[in-house]
């Protein structure tokens, strides 16, 4: 890599992160430019660039904790529903694979993929979001 990878500096623990889901092949972690608060970013810990780099022993658990992130938005935050999302490549600002699920309630704003950001009023909202998608995940005391 030409330059250091913030994904795999999350991973490694050089870097911080609000920490959602945290497995032995993946984590997830709240995007810190979100669309909508809740939004979190999963990735595998294996450094691969994009979907079709994923090696085939990890698809069905990254789906499967996609899935689990997804009803975490609903049951966590009161969202209606999640839109999820992946780029490969192009528009893909870290080359480090990684799945949006971003919360969505009707009339939220959020049209095709003009994706609006936001931002947390402080370190303690964005903590508060962490800890109740991880109490819904199953990771106490976050």
């Amino acid at each position: 890599m030409a330059k250091p990878c913030v994904f795999c500096s999350i991973l490694a623990g050089e870097a911080g992160a609000h920490v959602v889901l945290d497995e032995p092949g993946f984590l997830a972690f709240l995007d810190t430019r979100p669309v909508f608060k809740g939004h979190v970013l999963l990735v595998p810990r294996e450094h691969v660039e994009t979907l079709p780099d994923l090696p085939a022993e990890h698809r069905d658990g990254f789906l499967e904790a996609a899935q689990r992130l997804a009803t975490a938005v609903k049951d966590g935050l009161g969202a209606q529903g999640s839109f999820v999302a992946m780029n490969n490549t192009v528009s893909q600002s870290v080359p480090h694979l990684h799945l949006h699920v971003v919360p969505r309630t009707k009339g939220d704003g959020l049209r095709g993929f003009f994706w609006p950001r936001t931002t947390y009023a402080d370190d303690a909202e964005a903590a508060s979001y962490a800890a109740r998608l991880g109490a819904v995940l199953g990771r106490p005391g976050v």
